[in-house]
């Protein structure tokens, strides 16, 4: 049976979607083809009519993850006062006990770095865009110095949301959570040029 342009993209996009989850829940190497097909309700022959390999599977999640991202962001942090919520939000616990559905950065970073040319391509040119889009707000007479503000920025809730979420005392958790906040802040009024 033939299905049309429009079931094809919506079952690509289910995959994705299901896809997305569960790279974040389980890792890239702990989510084989098998699984994400069956978390989409469809069979591992299925999977090359969309994709041509898991790479291409993983890039695509990402950009499509981190462009949703930079949407979000661009909905809700328009402004310093924007961005400063943003940082509040992204290190909460609510955040940090529900990866499967936050940040693909926080989620897979440490994967990304294995991946091969085209999940790394996908993944530096999302998060270039959201902190260039960023740094034109809060720098626009400096957007080279807002792009190094906002990847520190970045590095600083990456690896705080990593850090919280590894460790086994929840006190101690919510401490580094309360921390990265203090941190991320300092830096962003640190690209504050008034």
């Amino acid at each position: 049976m033939r299905y049309g342009k429009e079931h094809k993209e919506a079952t690509r996009r289910r995959i994705i979607e299901t896809s997305g989850r569960r790279l974040k829940q389980d890792g890239i190497d702990g989510s084989g083809v098998a699984t994400l097909m069956k978390d989409a309700g469809l069979t591992n022959g299925a999977f090359y009519n969309h994709f041509a390999s898991k790479d291409d599977l993983v890039a695509t999640v990402v950009a499509e993850q981190l462009a949703a991202q930079r949407a979000r962001l661009d909905e809700r942090a328009p402004d310093k006062a924007g961005l400063e919520q943003f940082i509040r939000d992204y290190l909460s616990p609510r955040h940090r006990d529900a990866p499967e559905r936050g940040c693909p950065s926080a989620a897979l970073l440490d994967e990304i770095g294995r991946c091969g040319e085209t999940v790394k391509q996908a993944y530096t040119d999302g998060l270039l865009r959201i902190a260039d889009d960023i740094a034109a707000r809060i720098t626009p007479e400096d957007p080279e110095s807002g792009r190094a503000t906002m990847l520190s920025l970045f590095a600083t809730l990456f690896g705080t949301l990593q850090l919280a979420r590894a460790l086994s005392d929840p006190k101690l958790s919510d401490v580094i959570l309360e921390q990265g906040v203090h941190n991320a802040l300092a830096l962003l009024n640190s690209a504050d040029p008034s």
